[in-house]
């Protein structure tokens, strides 16, 4: 849950005690949203439901998490919902395994870094999807003779192309893929492995945001800031 004082929030799971400035808050077991929970010199926070965005903002960080733009495509061209199996690797801080699990899905990913990983699991408990996210620390490409048909598959890992190259294996028939490579190269090899496993409907593309700036001059995409985050394979098992 959300604790909230004006533009202030702390994430923070239910029962946990968060030591602020305005003194010490009790988080509730079974919070409300619109509740005022009180610190212990009396400064009122309101309790907020949790949202996706909220993820992105306030999990613990082990490096720069997907962008919502990012997941916002990945969720919508592989149509992820409830009661789907995901495979994903490359956890990192976890927020597009966070979202693809408050959107029902029933998820494995895998982080190499054990010490990542544990945060992961922290991240997974504040969203309150630690039923449906399993994190394991290793390399998911030493499992995956062992773990079955998934109905979507999630990368965002160096070596993408060799799980790719098992997809016909690793996805049911119609299955989902998407990819997210910081870097080029990587894009162009997982696509080939895409086609050299059989994957139709790939599609390849950079994705770039803009932001508005509106003042009395007028109006135009801002100059500051880059609107690059990566590049996004999609593909499908027929």
């Amino acid at each position: 849950m959300l604790l909230v004082r004006g533009d202030r929030e702390f994430l923070v799971a239910p029962g946990e005690e968060l030591h602020t400035d305005l003194g010490v808050i009790e988080a509730p077991d079974d919070p409300t949203p619109g509740e005022t929970v009180e610190t212990h010199l009396g400064e009122p926070f309101t309790v907020r439901e949790l949202r996706g965005p909220d993820l992105f903002n306030h999990f613990e960080r082990t490096g720069a998490p997907m962008m919502p733009k990012d997941i916002g495509l990945v969720m919508g061209h592989t149509g992820v919902s409830g009661a789907d199996r995901v495979l994903d690797a490359g956890t990192g801080t976890g927020v597009l395994a966070a979202y693809l699990g408050r959107a029902g899905a029933d998820v494995t990913t895998y982080e190499q870094d054990a010490d990542f990983a544990a945060v992961a699991r922290e991240n997974m408990s504040l969203a309150g999807v630690s039923d449906a996210v399993s994190v394991r620390a290793g390399d998911v490409t030493a499992d995956l003779d062992a773990l079955g048909t998934f109905d979507v598959l999630t990368l965002d890992t160096q070596d993408a192309p060799d799980v790719v190259a098992h997809a016909d294996d690793l996805l049911v028939s119609g299955g989902q893929v998407a990819v997210y490579s910081p870097f080029v190269e990587n894009a162009r090899a997982t696509t080939q492995a895409a086609r050299d496993a059989g994957l139709v409907d790939i599609d390849a593309m950079e994705t770039i945001q803009r932001r508005m700036d509106f003042d009395d001059r007028g109006s135009r995409p801002s100059t500051a800031g880059v609107g690059h985050t990566g590049y996004l394979l999609f593909a499908r098992n027929p």
